[in-house]
Protein backbone atom coordinates (compact mmCIF):
# COMPACT_ATOMS: atom_id res chain seq x y z
CA UNK A 1 0.00 0.00 0.00
CA UNK A 2 1.13 3.51 -0.67
CA UNK A 3 1.63 5.93 2.17
CA UNK A 4 -0.40 8.59 0.34
CA UNK A 5 -2.93 8.65 -2.47
CA UNK A 6 -3.80 11.57 -4.73
CA UNK A 7 -7.57 12.03 -4.93
CA UNK A 8 -7.40 15.54 -6.41
CA UNK A 9 -8.67 14.25 -9.79
CA UNK A 10 -11.19 11.80 -8.35
CA UNK A 11 -14.83 11.98 -9.45
CA UNK A 12 -17.84 11.08 -7.36
CA UNK A 13 -19.87 8.09 -8.45
CA UNK A 14 -22.81 9.61 -10.39
CA UNK A 15 -24.99 6.60 -9.56
CA UNK A 16 -24.37 6.47 -5.82
CA UNK A 17 -27.30 8.67 -4.83
CA UNK A 18 -29.69 6.73 -7.08
CA UNK A 19 -29.17 3.56 -5.11
CA UNK A 20 -30.95 4.50 -1.88
CA UNK A 21 -32.65 7.57 -0.49
CA UNK A 22 -32.56 8.02 3.26
CA UNK A 23 -35.97 8.75 4.76
CA UNK A 24 -37.38 9.23 8.22
CA UNK A 25 -40.63 7.45 8.91
CA UNK A 26 -42.69 6.96 12.06
CA UNK A 27 -43.71 3.34 12.51
CA UNK A 28 -45.68 1.49 15.16
CA UNK A 29 -43.54 -0.33 17.72
CA UNK A 30 -45.25 -3.62 16.85
CA UNK A 31 -44.36 -3.21 13.18
CA UNK A 32 -40.71 -2.46 13.94
CA UNK A 33 -40.57 -5.40 16.36
CA UNK A 34 -42.06 -7.69 13.69
CA UNK A 35 -39.30 -6.81 11.22
CA UNK A 36 -36.59 -6.94 13.89
CA UNK A 37 -37.73 -10.44 14.90
CA UNK A 38 -37.74 -11.47 11.24
CA UNK A 39 -34.23 -10.02 10.92
CA UNK A 40 -32.98 -12.24 13.74
CA UNK A 41 -34.26 -15.40 12.07
CA UNK A 42 -33.28 -14.44 8.51
CA UNK A 43 -29.94 -12.77 9.21
CA UNK A 44 -30.98 -9.78 7.09
CA UNK A 45 -31.03 -6.31 8.69
CA UNK A 46 -34.55 -5.17 9.50
CA UNK A 47 -34.20 -1.98 7.45
CA UNK A 48 -33.32 -4.13 4.44
CA UNK A 49 -36.36 -6.35 5.07
CA UNK A 50 -38.64 -3.32 5.19
CA UNK A 51 -37.10 -2.02 1.97
CA UNK A 52 -37.52 -5.43 0.28
CA UNK A 53 -41.16 -5.60 1.33
CA UNK A 54 -41.95 -2.08 0.13
CA UNK A 55 -40.00 -2.65 -3.11
CA UNK A 56 -42.08 -5.77 -3.76
CA UNK A 57 -45.27 -3.78 -3.17
CA UNK A 58 -44.12 -1.10 -5.61
CA UNK A 59 -42.96 -3.61 -8.24
CA UNK A 60 -46.33 -5.39 -8.17
CA UNK A 61 -48.29 -2.14 -7.82
CA UNK A 62 -50.11 -3.45 -4.78
CA UNK A 63 -52.96 -1.26 -3.62
CA UNK A 64 -53.69 -0.85 0.08
CA UNK A 65 -57.28 -1.41 1.11
CA UNK A 66 -58.22 0.34 4.32
CA UNK A 67 -61.48 -0.21 6.19
CA UNK A 68 -62.14 2.10 9.10
CA UNK A 69 -64.02 0.25 11.84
Amino acid sequence: MREEYDFSQAKKNPYAKQLKEPVTIDMDEDTVRYFKDMALTSGIPYQTLINLYLSDCAAHQRQLTITWG
